[in-house]
């Protein structure tokens, strides 16, 4: 039954998610081209905040647990496990005061509406997975760039999605260039949860009553881990720890 109400609720939910995104392009490429980076993340706070709008339309719900005060002037590592588009627009959301950039594949970089453009201009990493001469150097300057200006790189090390909320293994590599490069930064662990039940049935039609949970860790102050390879370990742990089976 739940299933058969998806259907029309999934068609409104994508028609008002493509009408979001269509409509905040125009609205970014004014604000960044007129009045600069602060108006065009304001222009990007207020998508994500309607993004989690038009989820409601399928009952989804999200709570973010935050109990740490996190300094706002500094830079930030937040490491997250990864279930699903829907954990970006909310994260970018709550995090908001930390001006949060992602590492994205390449080609996420043309063709969307909104979210295109945003990476492009955003302050993301676009990466090529599958050439390392170019993410390498990629990757080595968005470190530079969080720590230059202060701002928090998202990085989800299992290099893409679970399908059913069980956590893949931690990809090192792109966690040791952000550690070589942002030296002052702050480690922010974040468990998501139940994001990959948007996804239960594929793309369409959409999962119903969803309650997406973004849980913050303690921080870790990075300079403090003269062992990389074990702080990894360490916050792999204490995210992997919290997903709800």
């Amino acid at each position: 039954m739940q299933k058969l109400l998806s259907y029309p609720l999934s068609c409104i939910y994508y028609l008002c998610f493509l009408l979001t995104l269509i409509i905040f392009h125009p609205i970014q490429w004014i604000c960044f081209n007129l009045f600069g980076y602060q108006a065009h993340k304001v222009s990007v706070d207020i998508l994500q905040f309607c993004l989690m709008r038009c989820a409601n339309i399928l009952g989804t719900r999200f709570s973010y647990i935050n109990p740490y005060e996190i300094d706002t002037n500094r830079p930030l590592i937040i490491v997250a496990n990864h279930q699903s588009l829907h954990d970006i627009y909310p994260l970018t959301w709550f995090m908001r005061k930390h001006h949060p950039k992602f590492i994205s594949k390449i080609e996420l970089g043309k063709g969307i509406p909104s979210v295109s453009y945003n990476l492009r201009h955003g302050g993301a990493a676009l990466i090529d997975r599958k050439n390392p001469r170019q993410s390498l150097p990629a990757l080595m300057k968005f470190g530079e760039y969080l720590e230059k200006n202060k701002r928090s790189g998202v990085i989800f090390p299992e290099g893409t999605r679970s399908k059913n909320g069980k956590p893949k293994p931690f990809q090192t590599k792109g966690l040791e260039v952000l550690f070589k490069k942002t030296p002052s930064a702050l480690i922010v662990p974040i468990t998501i949860n139940n994001s990959w039940k948007m996804l239960r049935y594929g793309k369409f039609p959409m999962g119903l009553g969803n309650h997406l949970k973004f849980t913050v860790h303690k921080p870790i102050e990075l300079a403090t881990f003269a062992d990389k390879q074990e702080l990894i370990n360490s916050i792999e742990k204490t995210i992997t720890k919290s997903i709800e089976s």
